[in-house]
């Protein structure tokens, strides 16, 4: 089976924007002479006559644009797409690409690779990307496509992904005219074993040359995939070793703080008013009460099989160093009062009275009605995310089941109000899992 690509207009308006940015920059693609590495050992008196450690490569033109000119594109784009004009270049040069989840995003730089090489004669390219995970994945989309964006352009892209025991990969890049990417995740240069170190020292394998010297010589110019989960403070220091012509940057949830010069916005308001995505359903969580003095209830859920329905409710009981959670599939007449080892909060009527199966509700003894996903009694906010993304997660899955047999692809978005909450990282640049993303496992 051989996958069909449509040509989406937004993809490729998010080609040209990047494009424009540069307007009026010739065609060309010089070559030049690459750093040869240290000249052999040799002993006193004696003359060299390997001549073949030294070889021509090819790297991207520079910008030949003034930066005024530069600036005045962006903000040109930025005014057409409605978005706020930038004051200056932040960078030389960063340009933000904010791309919807499902809707192309490696695919549309892939295909702003062949425009800038078509228009400007750009031919090398590194793509960072957060983890191995997500370098397989974009590894897998050139394979895919690679077909057919030769039939678009007449050529195809020579790409790798970067291994620090297969350095011949790296003088090819370099000495090839023909459009190069190399594919490399932040860990690779950016950690602290040996493997990853091997890109910055001089290997005799390697001609006593460094390889990050001979990728910076290319002037490439660098894709930031996620740059959200890239950027640490010590990765932005080793990303400029590159020295990249410029950088592109793409996600769905940049960082706040870290939005370069945006020329490019498609949010999950315009997805879905461009009809990308099929339909946005909100999941909201309904809190009843507020007071430390009414016992918590959530429910979960409503069983239904042969019998009576069940119900799932959560609630608290007496544990040896406090109230502690727990989780019951509970019938009618069921009391949380008994089940929770006296806890006086469910006191005064906390008998379950009736669970319906039609509007997925249950009834307590003293008139309280739930929904499934409603929470009773105090909550802190902890409590309340933890129920947002179990909810979430349950959604997810129930549409899924529903909709994968009609070929429609189900997506579940968490708008967070800072990333520190789902992922952290070090002084050193190393991520850990914040808050969010430890409910979310558990």
């Amino acid at each position: 089976m051989k996958l069909q690509f449509r040509h989406q207009a937004f993809q490729a308006e998010a080609a040209n924007v990047v494009c424009e940015v540069f307007a009026g920059q010739p065609y060309r693609t010089p070559s030049y002479m690459i750093d040869p590495g240290a000249e052999p050992n040799l002993e006193p008196g004696q003359l060299s006559l390997q001549h073949d450690w030294h070889f021509t490569g090819f790297g991207n033109a520079p910008v030949s644009v003034s930066d005024e000119e530069v600036l005045q594109h962006i903000q040109a784009i930025q005014r057409a797409g409605q978005i706020k004009p930038s004051e200056k270049l932040e960078g030389h040069y960063n340009l933000t690409i904010e791309m919807e989840t499902g809707v192309g995003k490696t695919y549309t730089y892939i295909k702003t690779m062949y425009e800038l090489n078509k228009r400007y004669g750009w031919s090398k390219f590194i793509i960072v990307v957060p983890s191995i995970a997500i370098r397989e994945g974009v590894y897998k989309s050139f394979q895919i496509t690679e077909d057919h964006f030769a039939e678009d352009y007449g050529k195809k892209i020579r790409y790798f992904i970067y291994n620090s025991a297969q350095l011949t990969e790296i003088d090819r890049f370099a000495s090839d005219s023909a459009i190069n990417v190399m594919i490399i995740n932040s860990q690779a240069f950016n950690a602290r074993g040996k493997d990853a170190r091997r890109i910055s020292m001089k290997l005799d394998e390697f001609r006593s040359r460094r390889p990050i010297d001979i990728l910076a010589k290319t002037n490439p110019i660098m894709i930031i995939d996620e740059p959200q989960s890239v950027e640490g403070a010590v990765t932005k220091d080793r990303l400029k070793e590159f020295t990249p012509l410029f950088t592109l940057r793409y996600s769905a949830t940049h960082r706040p703080g870290s939005v370069y010069n945006m020329i490019y916005r498609l949010d999950a308001l315009e997805a879905y008013n461009k009809r990308l995505v099929k339909k946005i359903a909100v999941k909201g969580i309904s809190i009843s009460g507020s007071t430390a003095t009414e016992g918590y209830v959530y429910l979960q859920g409503i069983n239904l099989s042969k019998g009576n329905p069940t119900a799932t409710i959560e609630f608290e009981a007496r544990g040896a160093s406090g109230p502690r959670k727990v989780t019951r599939i509970v019938s009618e007449g069921f009391n949380l009062f008994e089940n929770s080892d006296g806890r006086d909060e469910y006191k005064d009527g906390y008998t379950v009275r009736h669970i319906d199966g039609r509007d997925s509700s249950v009834e307590f003894a003293n008139g309280k009605k739930l929904y499934a996903g409603d929470v009773i009694g105090f909550v802190n906010e902890d409590q309340l995310r933890r129920i947002q993304i179990r909810e979430t997660i349950l959604s997810h899955i129930e549409r899924e089941r529903q909709l994968f047999p009609k070929g429609i692809k189900v997506l579940s978005l968490f708008f967070i109000d800072e990333v520190a909450k789902y992922k952290q990282y070090d002084e050193h640049g190393n991520a850990a899992v914040g808050p969010y993303a430890k409910m979310f496992e558990e």
